[in-house]
């Protein structure tokens, strides 16, 4: 059963930072291109940024580039999202994906609340 578990979210203040976390479990990590997503009330859910296997590839947002970097550990099955200069606008629930091949997860975490607020 392939599990990712999203942890590192929280209230953060306007300017803050945030490293994400995400543990997966039931599959061949570094088979799997890697990706942070988000989706905030009442938009639909979009890339962040995602790693691909063997993380030399990464791509990020333009709302995001600059401001995060995504990064995998193969040996322990995780994939990180270091976030910086966090913007009210960032608030959102984040989540963890898992695919193949490029286009939608095959897999997703349960998410991990973003607050930025002062």
């Amino acid at each position: 059963q392939v599990q990712l578990v999203e942890s590192g979210g929280g209230l953060v203040q306007p300017g803050g930072s945030l490293r994400l976390s995400c543990a997966a479990s039931g599959l061949t990590f570094n088979n799997y291109i890697m990706s942070w997503n988000r989706q905030a009330p009442g938009k639909e859910r979009e890339l962040v940024a995602s790693i691909s296997r063997g993380g030399d590839i990464t791509n990020y947002a333009s709302s995001m580039k600059g401001r995060s970097t995504i990064s995998r550990d193969d040996a322990k099955n995780s994939v990180y999202l270091q976030m910086n200069s966090l913007k009210p606008e960032d608030t959102a629930v984040y989540y963890c994906g898992a695919s193949l091949w490029n286009g939608v997860p095959d897999y997703w975490g349960q998410g991990t609340q973003v607050t930025v607020s002062s």
